[in-house]
């Protein structure tokens, strides 16, 4: 039986009838009430079973029957706010498929249609450096492959945080997601000869995007021990993450992308702190990010 001839008979079956929009709760405080009671049932039983084991002969049949009626509520519930219990459940395979379905081996090619000049080198070499006599708070020089990048950066905050490293967020992108607007400028690989692409995918409102993830990403962290120990990101922030850069080319990125991007940029970024810098590989054919040490 598919979900939508379930949903329409067990409608037929409904001794509070009625939709969302009725004047009384009760069509909808009863089917609701029912998903926590069933809820506690499916739990009791559990209980039960570990409590006397193979004496409680009946637990997998009790579960399948506390299941249906699960089921049922759920069924009861989606009917009255309208909404298809076939769609809701292909929604959330592809919910659930793109937050922990794996990873392909290599970082996307965004640009390899594009001359040698505006594409992101698929390997590099990356070196982050505390500048000596910087002034009173330390300030990181990033350079890649040997080549002086960007202008010096701080903290830009009243207690120093390791923020000046985050350049290795923005490596970790490239890496995992083959995006990072700001590295292509740094690099000077803006995908000029075509400039309307150039003006969305390269250009300054893209490098705000990039730089509101990682600080997004970053207040996280701080709340996590900078995500130390952590193998998973709550799921609410990718979706933020997500909804952020669904109008990009990295809109195509997955959840699961996302965490792993940013557990792989923190876990170098931790390097890079405790050791005041250092250099790090980043190859885009292997969708990865490592520290190297101090050189």
């Amino acid at each position: 039986m598919d979900f939508k001839t379930y949903q329409a008979q067990a409608l037929l079956t409904d001794q509070v009838p009625g939709t969302s929009d009725d004047e009384t709760a009760t069509t909808l405080i009863v089917p609701m009430l029912g998903l926590a009671g069933e809820t506690g049932q499916l739990l009791s039983e559990y209980k039960k079973h570990l409590r006397d084991g193979a004496a409680h002969r009946l637990f997998k049949e009790q579960v399948g029957e506390e299941l249906g009626d699960l089921l049922w509520y759920i069924a009861n519930v989606a009917s009255k706010f309208g909404l298809d219990l076939d769609q809701i459940a292909e929604k959330n395979l592809d919910k659930v498929r793109a937050r922990f379905a794996p990873t392909s081996a290599q970082a996307p090619e965004r640009d390899s249609e594009f001359p040698d000049v505006e594409r992101l080198p698929r390997q590099m070499t990356v070196r982050l450096v505390e500048e000596p006599g910087s002034g009173p708070r330390p300030k990181v020089r990033m350079t890649i492959n040997r080549e002086g990048i960007g202008a010096l950066l701080s903290d830009n905050a009243y207690d120093p945080d390791g923020y000046r490293f985050h350049d290795v967020f923005h490596l970790a992108y490239a890496a995992i997601l083959g995006w990072s607007p700001n590295l292509r400028a740094f690099l000077k690989r803006k995908r000029k000869s075509k400039p309307l692409l150039d003006e969305v995918e390269d250009g300054g409102r893209a490098r705000i995007i990039e730089e509101g993830v990682s600080a997004l990403a970053f207040d996280y962290a701080r709340k996590h021990s900078f995500l130390e120990g952590v193998s998973e990101i709550d799921y609410g922030l990718l979706r933020t993450i997500e909804s952020m850069t669904s109008h990009l080319e990295v809109g195509d990125a997955t959840a699961a992308d996302w965490e792993r991007a940013i557990l792989q940029g923190f876990a170098v970024w931790r390097q890079v702190l405790a050791n005041d810098g250092g250099e790090i590989l980043v190859d885009l054919d292997a969708r990865a990010i490592s520290y190297l040490g101090v050189p």
